[in-house]
């Protein structure tokens, strides 16, 4: 709905897409196949600014409103989602400071991104993916500040980051609420980069195990106060959501793209498979899962501007959307038959990337949880 849009995000749109189309879409297909991380095209992001599109115009971000940074995202991700996801991890990374972090924290961060580097958020471990409360990474108190250590998994942009969010326990017997957040440079020593993951999809994105051992962290890095650790996870996750729906939303619609250039083109007996109903049915139930998804990716974006609560729409959008670029691919390979299933043709690609969507920033299983029991907390 077009229609809905600013003549500023509009302009913005489209100026994201002429990027996609001439830089990044024809690279993509390329990284995907040999794996090369493609280093020039996100320096040529980063001098754009569009890690920090959403970080505080006076901290030297872009100022965008939430509205306004899902529909960056879900364009960019039209062209590759992995590309998109790497460049707007340095969001995600800010937000606990944004929610919590003093100015001087914010800026010292911000200063580093705006010198055209990036920022990661080191949550998972190899034994506390959903069960965050299981984190062996620990910050034990010492004189002046802390001694972190520990390994993270599943980083995005783990590899590239100079400056990341580290999440650790300051007091294990505590649960959850021994768990606590600090601020870490990449140069810090003890700091170091792990195996990089061989990705089924979202192959233009950075993913790797981080490591710390015996990392001192001043005591001014904490973020918040000690014990905040996971509520500020799970509010900066509530957060991210939509942004991870904006992403799931623009496979959709690469998908879409593709599909209707296809069917009316591709001919069997004689005609464009387009004047099948059964093809016809196909893309306007394609249609119906990727429109619902963007105005309610929209909508959580829009209660997270105006200061709702959206814990539960939150986690609606990235439930519903990434479930539905995981239908409408696979049925655009359906679509695209034989063709599909080839590696010469992009649909499978988009099959491949939309997988993801259903299990990082809280697998749809945990976003069923919180949307159950958020529901049964409610009175009649």
């Amino acid at each position: 709905m077009d229609w809905m849009l600013t003549e500023e995000q509009k302009e913005l749109q489209q100026m994201i897409a002429k990027f996609g189309k001439n830089e990044v879409l024809k690279r993509a297909q390329e990284c995907d196949r040999t794996g090369e991380f493609p280093t020039d095209l996100y320096n040529k992001a980063l001098e754009m600014g569009l890690h920090m599109i959403d970080l505080p115009e006076k901290f030297g971000g872009g100022g965008f409103d939430p509205v306004t940074a899902v529909i960056v995202q879900e364009e960019l991700a039209k062209y590759d989602a992995g590309f998109s996801v790497s460049l707007f991890a340095s969001g995600l990374a800010a937000k606990p400071l944004l929610i919590a972090g003093t100015d001087r924290q914010i800026q010292m961060f911000t200063d580093i991104l705006a010198q055209g580097k990036m920022a990661a958020f080191c949550l998972t471990e190899p034994q506390a993916g959903s069960d965050a409360g299981a984190s062996q990474t620990a910050a034990v108190r010492d004189g002046g500040g802390y001694v972190l250590n520990g390994r993270k998994c599943f980083i995005t942009t783990g590899g590239m980051a100079d400056v990341y969010v580290v999440f650790a326990m300051t007091d294990k017997s505590k649960g959850v609420k021994g768990m606590s957040a600090f601020i870490v440079e990449r140069g810090a020593p003890g700091v170091s980069v792990g195996k990089e993951e061989d990705k089924m999809g979202i192959r233009l994105s950075n993913t790797t195990d981080v490591v710390f051992e015996d990392v001192r962290v001043p005591a001014e890095n904490l973020i918040g106060a000690e014990g905040e650790g996971f509520k500020l996870a799970m509010k900066t996750l509530d957060m991210a959501r939509p942004s991870c729906g904006a992403a799931a939303v623009g496979i959709c619609q690469a998908a879409i793209d593709l599909c209707r250039d296809y069917a009316l083109q591709r001919k069997t007996f004689g005609r464009p498979i387009a004047v099948n109903q059964a093809i016809q049915f196909k893309l306007a139930d394609m249609e119906i899962a990727t429109e619902t998804s963007r105005q309610y990716v929209r909508y959580v974006a829009g209660l997270i501007k105006a200061g709702k609560p959206h814990s539960t729409e939150a986690a609606v959008a990235k439930a519903y959307a990434s479930d539905s670029a995981v239908k409408v691919t696979q049925e655009a390979v359906q679509i695209f038959g034989g063709y599909g299933y080839s590696r010469e043709y992009p649909v499978e690609k988009l099959y491949r990337d939309a997988k993801i969507f259903q299990i990082f920033e809280g697998t749809n299983e945990i976003q069923r949880m919180v949307i159950a029991g958020n529901v049964l907390k409610q009175k009649a």
